[in-house]
């Protein structure tokens, strides 16, 4: 009996083995460039350099953060597009890529495809993208901003951080449904976009909870709405997009890994394990969530579901809102 069970036990190992090797059969062979297509300081840069710290611990290597910022993320995400397909490039992107992405396919002039060109890899981590006015406007949520907007003799600004981009759609979404009106005035990324709100140079943006939560408590900034689903731990009072009557605005905020496309799958297996352990390591969760978001580590094959299905629900409303990147 003793003898059977130590074969079963000894077989369930070698049933493993196939797949633990395949994950540990591929080591870099020199520094891993980490493309995050915004500029420094916001949400997406910020966890980049916390998973790149803990990344270099483990693989021996060292992770690096290189910041390529402009058109709503898609030169940086083109440059990994067009990267060798050998793990020593990876892009760290956001919810964003999904907007820009379907904007840029809708004006025919998408430089790539997310389907085609990348391979996903794993979740950083989920961080809901909160609805933000300045600190004068006179309004707690979509519904007073959009009787003020509709009181001013010129139209408010909104931010955002680019043509396309999340907050692009978002904001044609509650014009639209809200009936008032706004204009646009695009940024190479988040950061930026809230040092102008702060300042009082546009009146209405959003951010991902983690870099504004500071200026969210503080007062210099307004939260009205929470695009996600359910409303934030962190911001628990706010409530969400569909809360409000806004339901089309709704969108899950990530930020996760992607390789080039064709990026063979050991080598994919390799680093999905890394971020995923990374992910769960104590020092680095509790960080995650100081920020007010949660950590990641889901399989590729569930990222790669997460993303594509929200380009495939994005798609129709971008071209509803004829929301085109000139």
């Amino acid at each position: 009996m003793i003898a059977r069970r130590s074969l079963a036990v000894a077989g369930f190992g070698l049933g493993l083995a196939p797949a633990i090797l395949r994950a540990q059969a591929w080591t870099p062979n020199g520094p891993i460039r980490v493309v995050v297509p915004f500029p420094a300081g916001g949400t997406t840069d910020v966890l980049a350099r916390l998973f790149a710290q803990r990344l270099t611990e483990t693989m021996g290597v060292s992770v690096v953060v290189e910041n390529r910022g402009g058109a709503g993320g898609s030169i940086g995400a083109d440059v990994v597009a067009k990267a060798a397909p050998d793990g020593q490039t990876l892009l760290f992107h956001n919810l964003t890529f999904s907007t820009t992405t379907a904007a840029m396919e809708f004006a025919n002039r998408a430089p790539h495809s997310i389907e085609r060109d990348f391979a996903p890899i794993s979740l950083g981590a989920n961080v809901p993208m909160m609805l933000l006015v300045a600190r004068d406007v006179p309004a707690n949520n979509i519904a007073e901003f959009a009787a003020w907007a509709k009181t001013q003799p010129t139209p408010p600004f909104y931010g955002s951080t680019g043509p396309g981009s999340t907050m692009n759609l978002v904001a044609e979404v509650l014009k639209r449904d809200g009936g008032f009106n706004m204009e646009h005035v695009p940024f190479r990324g988040a950061a930026p976009l809230v040092q102008d709100m702060l300042a009082g140079r546009i009146q209405f943006g959003g951010d991902q909870l983690s870099s504004s939560l500071q200026n969210m408590r503080s007062g210099a900034l307004k939260p009205i709405a929470t695009l996600a689903a359910t409303r934030a731990t962190a911001m628990p009072n706010v409530p969400t997009v569909r809360e409000q009557g806004f339901p089309n605005a709704e969108l899950l905020g990530w930020n996760g890994y992607f390789a080039p496309a064709r990026t063979p799958e050991p080598i994919l297996a390799r680093l999905q394990a890394e971020i995923a352990a990374a992910s769960r390591h104590p020092p680095l969760a509790a960080r995650i969530a100081e920020l007010g978001a949660e950590p990641g580590g889901n399989s590729s094959a569930e990222f790669t579901q997460q993303v594509h299905s929200q380009v495939a629900a994005v798609r129709p409303l971008v071209q509803t809102l004829n929301l085109r990147v000139e």
